[in-house]
């Protein structure tokens, strides 16, 4: 069990409520030194106000927010001079330069690492020559990007970092993510675009309606043990024949631990069959039976699991 010593960001029974089913409510998770962390879910889920919390630009009504094992509200001047903050909408303050918009942050942290900075605008194919006001959305953003990153902090805080930029771009942020990781920072991203996640974040949770519904490590998505495989037949009266003798998923199954049906489309004659790895075998034994036009794999992703879990308004952890 990890030691508090170990959590740089805690959130703990984090709750504000602003009326009409808004807000969070009794959210809690901490992220490890060294770790990405991704907080997964649609707009409006209440990620971005979980990370004002965690930026202390908010007090909540009930339960705490931590970095650092400071707490965020009340002492956020101590947090932020380690803390790089890519906030989910960018406001640039008009009648400045990019270039005086940078040299203002280092200003405010008293700081600057003019090779960082060069690094980071090379990376991003960025000139901040121009006027804040008049650069595009994915300008702006790479902009944000350059100061959330510029004086190398231990922690980073990133809301929709990708937000904006073109694909190009969103590698070349996944790339310095994972750059970041193997220097050891303690990354927080909260994202709804699912390919970022995965390719970045060591665990994630997904919030919905403003709760945690579910937490888990990705590697439980990427070696999952319960597979999904997509079977056509040759004819009808084999699906129907095998169809017989398996099972048909229950809604909400938890976990799967035989052969069991989870669709069919008799006018395709097609059927996705759900099966643990160590009974793989006899699906394959009962399959030879019959005259088969196709047998796969039906890769199981992160986007899966999310949509799934939000189709079913249940928690499917259990799949994992």
């Amino acid at each position: 069990m990890e030691g508090n010593e170990d959590k740089v960001i805690e959130v703990e029974n984090l709750t504000q409520d602003y009326g009409h089913g808004r807000g969070v409510f009794d959210i809690s998770f901490s992220v490890k030194k060294g770790e990405v962390f991704g907080f997964l879910g649609p707009n409006g889920a209440g990620k971005s106000t979980t990370i004002r919390h965690i930026m202390g630009y908010s007090k909540p009504q009930q339960g705490h927010t931590r970095v650092f094992g400071l707490d965020s509200f009340k002492e956020y001047y101590k947090i932020l001079k380690d803390v790089g903050y890519l906030p989910g909408e960018i406001a640039l303050p008009e009648g400045l330069t990019g270039w005086e918009f940078i040299r203002m942050m280092q200003s405010l942290r008293s700081s600057e690492n003019k090779e960082r900075v060069k690094y980071l605008l090379q990376l991003f194919k960025l000139d901040p020559s121009g006027e804040t006001k008049k650069m595009s959305l994915g300008d702006k953003r790479k902009l944000a990007i350059v100061a959330a990153f510029m004086d190398d902090p231990a922690v980073l805080v990133l809301d929709e970092p990708t937000s904006g930029l073109d694909p190009v771009m969103q590698q070349v942020f996944i790339d310095l993510v994972k750059e970041e990781k193997k220097r050891g920072k303690t990354v927080l991203l909260s994202s709804h675009i699912f390919s970022e996640v995965e390719a970045t974040c060591d665990r994630i949770s997904i919030i919905k309606d403003g709760r945690i519904v579910s937490t888990f490590e990705t590697n439980a998505i990427k070696h999952n043990e319960n597979k999904n495989y997509e079977v056509v037949f040759k004819n009808l009266k084999d699906l129907e024949d095998m169809c017989g003798k398996l099972p048909k998923i229950r809604k909400n199954t938890i976990k799967i631990k035989q052969n069991a049906i989870r669709t069919v489309d008799k006018t395709s004659r097609t059927v996705i069959v759900a099966v643990n790895d160590k009974d793989i075998n006899s699906l394959v034994s009962l399959l030879s039976q019959y005259d088969i036009a196709k047998f796969t794999q039906v890769k199981f992703t992160l986007q899966d699991y999310f949509m799934r879990f939000y189709r079913e308004n249940k928690n499917f952890g259990g799949i994992l």
